[in-house]
């Protein structure tokens, strides 16, 4: 039997607390994520937020010719 067959039996009041679950776990890796990247010391500094803009690229508007 397949994982979503077997997901499909649960019955609805399960599935919606797999559902919770998964949603409350990601929103607490994001808010934590920040204070991982504290901890760590993977910050970015101004040499790093410099390179990023410089990586982006350029994006030129060009007007087209009105017929």
């Amino acid at each position: 039997m397949s994982l979503w067959q077997s997901y499909r039996n649960l019955t609805p009041r399960t599935r919606v607390l797999i559902g919770g679950g998964v949603m409350a776990y990601a929103v607490f890796g994001i808010f934590l994520s920040d204070k991982a990247e504290q901890a760590f010391g993977l910050v970015p500094n101004d040499e790093d937020n410099k390179k990023l803009q410089e990586a982006m690229p350029k994006l030129h508007m060009i007007e087209r010719e009105k017929k």
